[in-house]
C-alpha cells in the first residue's frame, strides 16, 4: 500500500483544488457584480476583498491545471519528473505562493494608481499653469499694475482673474472669473464639453464645471444648474467638465465680466502674466506686488506629490520581503521532507548538485508564473481603485495607466525573491551526505 499513498493523497489535493477553484470563481463573480452595481465606498472595498481573495485561491488551481498539462507534454523523463514533482508539492507551497500572489497584485495595483495620477498631474498642471508668471495685488493697486503691463513692452497679456466662496446644492463652491482669452481656450483641461464651450462662457450664459462638481450636482455638458448670486441665482448652462484634482471644494470657471457683474465684492487683484523674465520682474518691482514664477509653482507642487507617496515604496518593499519570508519558512520546512523523495533520483545518478539545479528551477518557475498571473489582477485593483474607490472617496476620476516597465522591475523582484528564500534549503540540498540519501532511500522503502 506504501507506493499507492502518494497517489491517493493527491487526489484528495485535487479534490480540494477543485473545490478551492469553484470558491475562487465565485469570489470573482462576486467582485464584479459589485463592480456593476455597487455604488458606495463600501462596495468598493468589498469589490477588492473578493477580488484579491478570489486572486488567492485561484492560484494554486491555474499552477496546477498549466504544470498538469506541460508535464502531458515534457519530452524526457527527468523534465516530466520535475513537472510532476512540482504539481504534487504545490500544497505545500500554495500558502506562501498566494502571499506572494497578493503583494504583487497590491504592488501593481497602488503603483498603477500612483504612477497614473503622477502623470496625469503632471499633463494638469502643464495645462493649468499655462502662464509665464502670477501676480497678486491689493485692490488700491490694480489700476497701476494695469497701466505698467500696459506700457511694457515686455508684456504680452495681463489676465485678471477674480474668485468668490458660495454654497451650490449645500456644498462649498468657488466661482472663478476668466477672460476667455486664447491662453485659457487653447489650454484649459476639458474631459466633456460642448463644441461652442469658450464661446458660451464668453457670452455669460455657460460655465465650465469642476468634475467634482458635476458628479455631484449629476450635470454634464449642456445640462443647467442654479448658481446663487448678489441679485438672486444665476441660471448657467454646463459648457463643459474639468478635472480639478486634489480640491476638496467644487469650482466653477465663468466669464470674467459676468463674474464682476454677479459678484460686485468677489476678490479681485491675481492675474496671469504672459511676458518675458526683466519684464515680469518690473511689474512685481511695484508696491505691494507679489510674484510667483510657473516653474515654482510646478516644483513646489510636484515635491509635495512625492513625499506624500514616497510612503508606497517602502510599502512595496515590505509587502515583497512578508512574500518572501512566507516562501523561506515554507521551504525550510520542507526541505527534511524531500529527501524521500530526491532520494530515487541520486540512486539512479542524478547529481546533488543537479537536483539542486532542478529545485531552484522549480522554485523560480513557480514565482515567474505567479507574478504573470499577477498582472491581470494588479490592473483590476488598479481599475477598482480609480474607478470605484477614487472616486467615491473624492468625487474625480483618474484615468487608468498601464506601466510594463513597472511589471518587469516587479518580476525580477519576486524571482529576486523566490531565489533568495530558496537558496539556503536548496544549499543544505547540495550539501546533504550520500549516506544521508542513501538512509532516506532505505526508510523509505
Amino acid at each position: 500500500l506504501a507506493p499507492a499513498r502518494p497517489l491517493a493523497w493527491l487526489g484528495a489535493h485535487e479534490r480540494r483544488m477543485r473545490a478551492q477553484g469553484a470558491a475562487a470563481v465565485a469570489l470573482l463573480a462576486a467582485a464584479a457584480l459589485i463592480a456593476w452595481r455597487g455604488a458606495s465606498m463600501a462596495a468598493g472595498f468589498a469589490m477588492m476583498g473578493a477580488l484579491l481573495l478570489g486572486a488567492a485561491l485561484l492560484l494554486p488551481v491555474l499552477l496546477g491545471a498549466a504544470l498538469r498539462w506541460a508535464a502531458a507534454r515534457a519530452r524526457g523523463p527527468i523534465l516530466g519528473w520535475a513537472l510532476a514533482d512540482a504539481r504534487a508539492g504545490l500544497s505545500g507551497l500554495s500558502l506562501a505562493l498566494m502571499a506572494l500572489m497578493l503583494a504583487l497584485s497590491a504592488n501593481i495595483g497602488v503603483g498603477a494608481m500612483v504612477g497614473g495620477f503622477r502623470l496625469t498631474f503632471e499633463t494638469w498642471l502643464d495645462q493649468r499653469l499655462a502662464a509665464d508668471f502670477y501676480l497678486r495685488a491689493p485692490p488700491e493697486q490694480v489700476a497701476a499694475l494695469e497701466a505698467a503691463a500696459a506700457a511694457d513692452p515686455g508684456v504680452r497679456a495681463l489676465l485678471p482673474s477674480r474668485s468668490v466662496e458660495m454654497r451650490v446644492d449645500g456644498w462649498p463652491v468657488e466661482a472663478q472669473g476668466l477672460p476667455p482669452a486664447p491662453l485659457f481656450r487653447e489650454t484649459w483641461p476639458l474631459i466633456a464639453a460642448l463644441p461652442d464651450a469658450w464661446d458660451l462662457v464668453a457670452a455669460g450664459e455657460g460655465a465650465l464645471v469642476s468634475e467634482q462638481l458635476a458628479r455631484r450636482l449629476g450635470v454634464g455638458p449642456g445640462d443647467r444648474f442654479a448658481a446663487p448670486a448678489a441679485e438672486g441665482p444665476w441660471t448657467l448652462t454646463v459648457a463643459g467638465v474639468y478635472p480639478d484634482y486634489g480640491n476638496p471644494k467644487g469650482q466653477i470657471v465663468v466669464d470674467h465680466a459676468a463674474h464682476l457683474a454677479q459678484f460686485p465684492e468677489a476678490r479681485a487683484g491675481s492675474f496671469h502674466l504672459l511676458a518675458d523674465a526683466a519684464a515680469a520682474e518690473r511689474l512685481a518691482a511695484l508696491p505691494e506686488v507679489e510674484m510667483i514664477d510657473q516653474a515654482g509653482v510646478k516644483a513646489f507642487s510636484l515635491g509635495l506629490f512625492e513625499r506624500t507617496f514616497a510612503v508606497t515604496a517602502a510599502l512595496n518593499v515590505l509587502t515583497l520581503a512578508v512574500a518572501a519570508v512566507a516562501l523561506l519558512a515554507s521551504l525550510a520546512a520542507l526541505a527534511d521532507m524531500r529527501l524521500p523523495q530526491l532520494a530515487p533520483l541520486w540512486a539512479m545518478g542524478v547529481t546533488r548538485a543537479r537536483l539542486a539545479r532542478l529545485e531552484m528551477a522549480k522554485i523560480l518557475g513557480l514565482a515567474l508564473a505567479t507574478a504573470l498571473l499577477a498582472i491581470p489582477f494588479g490592473m483590476a485593483l488598479a481599475w477598482a481603485l480609480v474607478a470605484v474607490v477614487n472616486v467615491q472617496a473624492f468625487g474625480w476620476r483618474l484615468p487608468l495607466h498601464a506601466f510594463p516597465g513597472e511589471w518587469l522591475r516587479l518580476i525580477a523582484l519576486a524571482l529576486a525573491a523566490a531565489g533568495l528564500a530558496a537558496l539556503w534549503p536548496i544549499r543544505r540540498l547540495a550539501r546533504t551526505p550520500p549516506a544521508a540519501l542513501a538512509q532516506a532511500l532505505a526508510q523509505d522503502r
